[in-house]
C-alpha cells in the first residue's frame, strides 16, 4: 500500500539511500547527500519546516520523498510546482504516479485558490515524464538553458495539470 506521510528525523537511512544514489540523484539540481550528516542536516533545515515535503511509503516503509512549493511570489496562491524522488530498488512499479496522483488530488482541495500545478523534467529523464503524464500532466513545452537554484539543465519538459 502506498502512502505519503511528513517526514521524521528517524528517517534519515531511508532518506539517504536515495540521496546518495547516483541514479537517482542524476537529473536533480542540488548536490547529492553523501554522508548521514549531511542527510541529516538537509532533513532537519530543508525538509522538516517544509510545509509540505512528504515521504513516499510502501508498506509504512519511506522509499521516496514529493514536495509541492507555491508560486514564488508570497501572493502568488494560484500556481505551485511539484517534485519528486523514489529510491532505485522501486523504479517502474508505478509508486512514483500513484504518490503523485495522490498529491495532486490533496494538494487542489487543500490549497483551494490553486489553479496550476507545474513540474519540470529534465529532457533525458523519460521515466519522470511517464510519470507526469500517466497521472494527467500535460506538456507544455521544452524549456532550454533552464536554472533552478544554482544549476543549469540543458533542457526541460515543462509539464502541467490546471484544475478542474
Amino acid at each position: 500500500m502506498i502512502t505519503i506521510r511528513p517526514f521524521t528525523i528517524s528517517d534519515v537511512d531511508s532518506f539517504i539511500s536515495w540521496t546518495s544514489d547516483q541514479r537517482v540523484v542524476r537529473f536533480q539540481r542540488r548536490d547529492p547527500c553523501a554522508t548521514k550528516d549531511e542527510a541529516l542536516s538537509y532533513l532537519q533545515t530543508h525538509i522538516l519546516p517544509h510545509p509540505y515535503y512528504r515521504a513516499i511509503c510502501l508498506n509504512g516503509r519511506v522509499v521516496g520523498s514529493i514536495s509541492v512549493k507555491p508560486g514564488a511570489a508570497d501572493d502568488d496562491q494560484h500556481k505551485a510546482s511539484v517534485g519528486y524522488r523514489l529510491a532505485y530498488d522501486y523504479w517502474g512499479q508505478g509508486i512514483a504516479t500513484a504518490a503523485l496522483k495522490m498529491v495532486v488530488e490533496s494538494v487542489f482541495s487543500e490549497w483551494p485558490r490553486l489553479e496550476r500545478l507545474e513540474a519540470m523534467a529534465d529532457l533525458e529523464n523519460k521515466g519522470s515524464q511517464r510519470v507526469l503524464e500517466k497521472a494527467g500532466f500535460e506538456k507544455e513545452g521544452v524549456l532550454r538553458k533552464y536554472v533552478s537554484g544554482c544549476a543549469i539543465a540543458a533542457e526541460v519538459a515543462c509539464m502541467m495539470y490546471l484544475s478542474d
